[in-house]
């Protein structure tokens, strides 16, 4: 079996969750890279768009921010923000990854502030397109990796909603139906949300990974699946292009 690291196994986990045909709003780092692998293996036709306007590019190698020349490269259209976040609104993205500083359990997630909002211990970045992307898109993955201090009972802001306090309160909220968050990729598992509740529910353990680890590195009780199985490592072929095609100087899988 070829070795690996963590990154790696997630970033091949991440882009075997894009099918061909799809179409995924990505930004730079990691999500990026998920979709330039699927891309260039199993989902050629998947289309990529940037929040920055470029959509559908071919692209060279790894841009270094979502506005970069490269996120145009030989693209269906060089568009701007307005197109991304109207193709969003009008249901025409199947897939978007975000992050954040927190994570709970129903997939809300904060980069506004940690703390008090009026007198924070530290003021974050805040939402960019991360609350349209996932208001409007159907399927949400987060790639993060995963301790107490990230994944915790209740996040101090939320900047992007997930299943927001679980059951039908998404749908309640006004947020179109169907769309939510779909898959929580760590370093040591895959999570989902369980179909009722919209609690985080883990699918599959990392390699090397116990549920005890998995559940002593997070801040609140999770579920688990009935048919709990092992993610499976990334293959040779996998590696070879992520490392020499996708990120052949290792800004992302050297992290």
């Amino acid at each position: 079996m070829a070795e690996y690291n963590t990154m790696e196994l997630m970033i091949v986990s991440a882009a075997r969750e894009l099918e061909n045909a799809a179409t995924v709003g990505v930004g730079t780092g990691a999500p990026c890279a998920a979709a330039m692998l699927a891309q260039k293996t199993h989902a050629p036709d998947l289309v990529i768009l940037f929040e920055a306007g470029g959509i559908s590019p071919q692209l060279p190698e790894m841009p270094i921010s979502v506005g970069d020349s490269r996120t145009f490269y030989r693209a269906v259209k060089a568009g701007g923000m307005c197109d991304i976040m109207e193709s969003c609104a009008r249901g025409l993205v199947d897939y978007t990854f975000l992050g954040g500083a927190q994570i709970d359990a129903y997939g809300n997630l904060n980069s506004t502030v940690i703390g008090d909002y009026n007198a924070p211990k530290v003021r974050l970045p805040g939402s960019g397109g991360a609350n349209d992307f996932a208001s409007f898109c159907w399927r949400t993955m987060v790639i993060t990796p995963q301790d107490k201090r990230r994944f915790v009972e209740k996040v101090d802001f939320i900047t992007t909603p997930g299943w927001l306090s679980g059951g039908n309160s998404r749908d309640e909220s006004g947020l179109p139906l169907g769309t939510g968050p779909y898959r929580i990729i760590t370093n040591m598992a895959i999570m989902g949300f369980e179909e009722k509740s919209k609690r985080m529910i883990v699918l599959s353990l990392n390699p090397g990974s116990t549920k005890e680890d998995v559940q002593e590195n997070c801040g609140f009780e999770l579920l688990w699946s009935e048919d709990l199985s092992e993610t499976s490592p990334p293959t040779a072929e996998e590696l070879d292009i992520l490392r020499n095609q996708v990120d052949p100087k290792g800004y992302i899988i050297n992290r």
